[in-house]
């Protein structure tokens, strides 16, 4: 008797889970990749309310749980929440101006809070609007928004390897020179290092860097010793949160300024990991991000967003297991509760993170290039969307401060080079390709998975490809 063979199916790379070895030395890295613009944005608004210590380390510590529970749910997925692709949740830098001015001029952490949870609920349900919308980010706008995402982190790492703004050691040889080092030992063992080794070149340069940095006099390890081994956060720490119309008006310009920033930011890891982000799955992850945010007013943090940073080093060690990225979560979450471990990652000196940085965030310019190479050239007509669009996102990036003058809510969406850059790119790609007088624009990459998808799951006989 003849035995029937059934087709094996073939799990999909952003499916696969690596060895626990892999997969602890994976999400490390990707842990360490974020880690200094994770606890960015508690610092920066925490600061400007004049914070005392340990309320300042306490919105540390909820940011890192969030961030790890926010990254769980987007890479894991619940129901119709999350992307299920491999994405780093942080606080969005874009709210940070907004916070400032609610927290010292308006009602303070309990109106932030207030606004953010309101902010998380729009979130949510606008989430199915934002996914009919994947059409206007073809590949010209996907490839122009994934480009200035890239270049607008490149300062982000040049702060760094110089030491970190307002360093009193700013931009000397030392603090350069240790991050050239870094830069050398990422780019030789990802040369020369074989297979599993090439892949954690940034985590080796970072542990090479740190390593170098002690007997240097770089690193600071005294908050380790002060620091408790255990902190919970509990909903409303700082009291029952407050709805104020112009603090949830300006939080409102902020939720639609960052879900245009992660949809930019989800199509490029979609590309990246040959995974193409679907009007579905884009409505997911955008809903997940609401849920965080929300999550974020709940547990003392702020709004949530896909972190660019993390979409570099996808890029560049081609490593495209989600579940790597939810085991970082699950790393931010020890983190969040074990404040002393977050402590020791503190310690990680700027220049370290700066020499890495500039490998991660030039690789998420060079695969915006590569989506850029399959756009139509031959007349000016993309170009002039390109190189208006790439201006305009780079604008606030070269001359900081240069809308000040401007109101609040132009200041939210403008000073942002990627949601200018992004709003630009999709209305000049309107006037220019879809506008009567235009010609058809580029076809859009993720349209096919777009049109095919029923009920979200993908038609994957050949490849194995299956909606978790």
């Amino acid at each position: 008797m003849t035995s029937v063979r059934h087709p094996v199916p073939i799990r999909h790379p952003v499916d696969e889970v690596p060895s626990p070895g892999r997969l602890a030395a994976f999400g490390l890295q990707h842990v360490l990749a974020m880690y200094a613009g994770a606890v960015a944005v508690p610092l920066i608004v925490g600061g400007a309310m004049k914070l005392s210590p340990a309320d300042l380390a306490y919105l540390i510590n909820a940011d890192l749980l969030l961030c790890g529970i926010a990254t769980v749910l987007q890479c894991v997925g619940l129901w119709r929440f999350g992307v299920r692709l491999p994405i780093m949740q942080g606080c969005t830098f874009a709210a940070v101006t907004p916070m400032v001015l609610i927290g010292t001029e308006g009602g303070g952490l309990r109106a932030i809070y207030g606004s953010v949870i309101v902010a998380g609920v729009a979130m949510i349900l606008l989430a199915p609007v934002f996914g009919r919308l994947l059409r206007f980010f073809p590949p010209l706008v996907t490839g122009t928004v994934i480009l200035i995402i890239g270049l607008s982190l490149l300062p982000v790492a040049g702060n760094w390897a110089a030491g970190g703004q307002g360093a009193a050691d700013f931009g000397t040889p030392k603090n350069l020179g240790l991050a050239g080092g870094v830069l050398v030992v990422v780019l030789a063992v990802q040369r020369f290092a074989p297979g599993f080794l090439s892949r954690v070149a940034v985590l080796v340069g970072i542990v090479a860097g740190t390593a170098a940095a002690i007997p240097l006099g770089f690193t600071d390890f005294s908050g380790v010793g002060d620091s408790d081994w255990v902190g919970v956060s509990t909903p409303f720490h700082f009291g029952s949160p407050t709805f104020e119309t112009p603090a949830v008006v300006s939080m409102l310009v902020v939720a639609l300024v960052t879900m245009t920033e992660t949809t930019g930011d989800f199509i490029a890891v979609g590309e990246m990991t040959g995974r193409p982000v679907d009007r579905r799955r884009l409505a997911d992850g955008l809903r997940a991000d609401g849920a965080a945010t929300v999550l974020g007013g709940v547990f003392n943090t702020f709004p949530y967003t896909a972190f660019a940073q993390n979409v570099g080093l996808v890029g560049m060690t081609r490593v495209r297991s989600r579940w790597v990225v939810a085991a970082a979560g699950g790393m931010l979450v020890l983190l969040g509760l074990a404040p002393k471990l977050g402590a020791v990652v503190a310690a990680i000196p700027a220049p370290v993170l700066g020499g890495a940085g500039l490998v991660m965030f030039g690789t998420v310019a060079a695969s915006g290039l590569r989506t850029l190479a399959a756009v139509d050239f031959r007349d000016n007509h993309n170009l002039t969307v390109v190189a208006v669009s790439v201006a305009v996102g780079l604008l606030p990036v070269g001359v900081p401060g240069i809308y000040k003058e401007f109101p609040n809510w132009f200041q939210t969406v403008m000073d942002s080079g990627i949601s200018a850059g992004c709003v630009t790119a999709i209305a000049l790609n309107l006037l220019f390709n879809h506008l009567p007088g235009g010609r058809a624009s580029a076809p859009v990459a993720a349209e096919a998975p777009l049109l095919e998808s029923r009920g979200g799951e993908d038609a994957v006989e050949q490849t194995g490809e299956q909606r978790v």
